[in-house]
């Protein structure tokens, strides 16, 4: 594999909190156009993770790459102009909007244009039309003129994932997209981030075992801030290692 294959990596990545090291020199490599699944018990390290490689947080040591270039001390902003988007970042959707709005609204982002631009009907109709064009590929365009306040909570995730598809990601993080949701919404959205992830990379913290094995390319296991193994879902899935590191967790079943 060459480093070419290679969207994400990051080398001795490291992250201390007042003495504890909570990411202990992760050599991650996340390949091109792959669904990655950063998976772990509680207290692995995950979320920390993540927040480096979203630059929520800063590593005490070690370099973070995207493309080829370093990106350790680049700002969110400037890293989601490179076309690294966190579900997040703009799935602080207004609750009083529609959903089309708020889609509209994360369409006009990159382009760099104010709210002046709603002056421009021809503009505005080209954005809505898109807009309603992603919240179709959702399954939300039946519910493109209700208050987002209103909508089930399945659907306010897939409106989240809309909004990050509106800023076009080479690369979507994606931040426990099932949690809290029953079975049907589960298959669902994991039905949605399988089509989505067409012609685009996507990493995701996941704890829902059935979501992961069903659609992930590789699955890293962190223990206590550290790799413990990585691989596709039936090489992971049969490391005893990882086996004793679910025992006792809530997430004890590897298997359901």
């Amino acid at each position: 594999m060459t480093h070419a294959d290679m969207i994400l990596e990051t080398r001795g990545l490291t992250r201390e909190f007042n003495g504890f090291t909570a990411v202990n020199g992760i050599d991650l490599r996340v390949r091109r156009g792959t669904i990655h699944a950063l998976i772990g018990p509680n207290g692995a390290g995950k979320t920390t993770c993540f927040n480096l490689l979203t630059k929520f947080l800063t590593p005490t040591s070690g370099q973070i790459f995207f493309d080829g270039r370093e990106i350790t001390r680049a700002a969110p902003a400037a890293i989601a102009r490179q076309g690294v988007v966190r579900s997040f970042q703009i799935s602080a959707v207004f609750p009083h909007l529609t959903p089309v709005d708020n889609v509209t609204i994360a369409l006009q982002r990159p382009l760099g244009v104010s709210y002046r631009f709603w002056k421009s009907s021809a503009m505005v109709k080209r954005l809505r039309e898109r807009a309603l064009e992603l919240l179709g590929d959702v399954g939300l365009a039946a519910y493109a003129d209700v208050k987002t306040v209103e909508l089930s909570y399945g659907h306010k995730r897939a409106l989240e994932i809309a909004t990050t598809l509106a800023m076009d990601p080479v690369l979507m993080l994606l931040d426990e997209p099932t949690q809290g949701m029953g079975h049907e919404d589960v298959d669902r959205v994991t039905a949605l981030i399988d089509k989505v992830s067409k012609g685009r990379t996507i990493l995701m913290v996941e704890h829902n075992m059935k979501m992961v094995s069903s659609i992930s390319d590789t699955i890293t296991v962190l223990q206590r801030g550290e790799i413990l193994a990585e691989g596709d879902y039936a090489a992971v899935s049969a490391n005893p290692q990882v086996k004793e590191a679910y025992m006792g967790t809530e997430d004890a079943s590897l298997a359901h």
